[in-house]
């Protein structure tokens, strides 16, 4: 790999850079006087203004916390995980934290340090850079993943750490070489972890050590995100960043089968980026996959063959219920596609350019979270508006988790970690 340092590191400053340009648009280049003065019209960046509804239903705050100093300025989303009675939550600077799912009280607080202990040495390089503000210190970027009787976090400095689900205690780290900015998975005695150099490894619960990797090419250009893997059934299903998602086996790491979701097209790298960003999503027989630029795809779990395909481009992850298949697509449009049919059956375009969350769906309802911090709930039925709540000033953009389909943990970049109930009026 050592060879290949210098292109990485290429590599990787193309790929921030391209993404801020994707992200900003012109707007970036806005203080040139000549730049966006011609421009009369409405800026088709703006985010949409909230519409006014009837509510519908009401969000019931059941407690509010604060975990660490929140995910500060690049663009982490840390997932909060619920297992048995527990919920644990992590901020960007090393705080981890275990909580009573049911009243919020604080079980134990955990700190892990930057440092590769293992290799003596604290992670340097481009892969704990940040174009967009090299001041800010964060470097927790995969989590939060739990199973096993660990609480597992990636870090941008490309280590895994493993503590203990009842005491918080660490028992072990091991150092992967790049950069992980996606929750790791457990099953099987193993946990998975992807990197962003597009490898997908198994590691063994009771010390960390490697068992298997799977590797893949990376394209030149990428968006600075990387799918989480699922697990079930003695397989992990994983989406790569060459717009392949993979079924492979937990126990050797043979690859079962490859689906391309979507072949890199056009003339420019930028055009040709079609990330799978967005973890697979189980749905009983099928696995769902949608790519960056690309398609949303119902593939079958046994064989990895495709039943129906759409145009629609995501880098989130996609939700399912009530017959339905969710995505948030680039503009943050909200759309429910059959699952049977692939007939689109509500499209809701009212949260545009809001930069929304991943969609969580229970009960009867949607809910997403967006840029400036509000919680909208829609109807899975219809994707009207049913009720809406300002959690967190700073925004949410990590994925919300749901417990016994009822509670809903939602963690706020501020580091506000919120369990809250929705109930119709």
């Amino acid at each position: 790999m050592s060879g290949r340092s210098g292109g990485e590191r290429l590599a990787r400053v193309l790929v921030v850079v391209s993404l801020a340009l994707l992200v900003g648009g012109c707007g970036w280049f806005s203080w040139v006087p000549w730049i966006g003065d011609r421009d009369k019209g409405p800026d088709p960046m703006k985010p949409a203004d909230l519409v006014d509804f009837v509510p519908e239903a009401r969000i019931e705050r059941l407690w509010r916390a604060s975990v660490g100093k929140g995910l500060g300025r690049k663009y982490l989303r840390l997932n909060p995980v619920v297992v048995a009675n527990r919920v644990y939550a992590a901020d960007g600077y090393g705080v981890v934290e275990a909580r009573d799912r049911f009243s919020g009280k604080r079980v134990w607080r955990s700190e892990i340090s930057p440092y590769n202990l293992a290799k003596g040495g604290r992670f340097s390089g481009l892969t704990g850079f940040n174009f967009f503000d090299r001041t800010d210190p964060s470097y927790v970027s995969g989590g939060v993943g739990a199973g096993g009787g660990l609480v597992l976090m990636g870090t941008t400095g490309g280590t895994v750490v493993a503590l203990s689900a009842t005491d918080g205690r660490e028992i072990w780290r091991v150092y992967l070489g790049s950069e992980i900015l996606s929750r790791p998975a457990f099953g099987d005695d193993a946990v998975f972890v992807q990197t962003i150099d597009g490898r997908l490894l198994a590691l063994e619960e009771d010390d960390g050590s490697v068992r298997w990797s799977f590797d893949i090419q990376v394209p030149v250009l990428t968006l600075r995100g990387t799918a989480s893997p699922v697990f079930e059934g003695g397989v992990v299903y994983a989406g790569f960043a060459n717009g392949t998602v993979s079924a492979i086996r937990t126990e050797n790491g043979e690859p079962i089968w490859e689906h391309r979701v979507m072949l890199p097209e056009g003339r420019s790298e930028l055009d040709r980026i079609v990330d799978v960003d967005g973890s697979p999503l189980l749905a009983g027989p099928l696995v769902y996959a949608v790519a960056y630029q690309g398609q949303l795809k119902a593939l079958r779990r046994a064989d990895g063959n495709a039943l129906w395909q759409l145009d629609h481009s995501s880098h989130l992850d996609l939700a399912a219920g009530y017959g339905h298949v969710y995505v948030v697509d680039e503009t943050d449009a909200v759309i429910a596609i059959d699952e049977q049919t692939a007939r689109e059956v509500w499209r809701q375009d009212s949260l545009y350019r809001r930069k929304l969350s991943s969609p969580q769906a229970f009960g009867n309802y949607l809910v997403v979270g967006d840029d400036d911090g509000y919680l909208h709930v829609l109807a899975q039925s219809d994707g009207r508006f049913l009720a809406r709540q300002k959690l967190d000033g700073k925004g949410i953009r990590s994925t919300m988790t749901v417990a016994e389909g009822r509670t809903l943990y939602v963690l706020g970049n501020s580091g506000s970690l919120q369990a809250v109930e929705i109930e119709a009026r």
